[in-house]
């Protein structure tokens, strides 16, 4: 399979997911700035969401464009990736409609996490295959950043359990770390 194939079928289900978590978001029952006000949780949750999978989109993207043969251990640790991101509509819906509570709280910042490691189990794939003196290699380096992500989402789902609204900061300050596109890729394939 070549990889307009693979990122094609990534793109369907990512805007499929978008679309989802669009239509969860209900009409509020009533004319005044008061009942929009109660759909504030809802909307916060949704518009970081977005967010989040904005970001992703954004980083598969230019991940792919480093991908030269696409092999089945791509293909599986791509759809790890689109299965974790394919939750996020739950998740969203489920931390908005509680108000930021410990449980949803924490399953938002687990699924975050998982999207996140999933994403670094398809970077590797794609290194492992493409070589270590490939422009995906020299491009993630240690990937610091990535690593961060990661232990800010286990410090998110910890702080859950105590401070659920303080947990989804933490993931907001994460996704404000990756909301300037990650460089790192698009250098790399420059220097070929």
């Amino acid at each position: 399979m070549g990889k307009s194939r693979l990122e094609a079928f990534s793109d369907g289900v990512i805007a499929i997911i978008i679309t989802i978590m669009v239509l969860e978001l209900k009409v509020p029952h009533g004319a005044e700035w008061e009942n929009l006000k109660e759909l504030a949780p809802v909307f916060f949750s949704y518009v970081l969401s977005f967010l989040y999978v904005g970001i992703y989109w954004n980083n598969h993207h230019h991940l792919i464009h480093t991908v030269k043969k696409v092999s089945g251990g791509i293909l599986w640790a791509n759809l790890h990736l689109l299965f974790w991101l394919s939750l996020v509509p739950f998740t969203t819906g489920w931390v908005g409609e509680n108000e930021f509570a410990k449980w949803p709280a924490f399953l938002y910042a687990f699924n975050l996490f998982m999207a996140g490691v999933a994403y670094t189990i398809l970077a590797l794939r794609i290194k492992a295959v493409e070589g270590e003196n490939s422009a995906i290699a020299r491009a993630l380096g240690k990937d610091w950043k990535g690593k961060a992500s990661l232990v800010g989402y286990i410090a998110a789902m910890i702080m859950a359990h105590w401070q659920p609204v303080l947990a989804m900061l933490i993931t907001v300050a994460v996704a404000l770390m990756w909301f300037i596109p990650d460089r790192r890729i698009e250098k790399a394939l420059a220097d070929q």
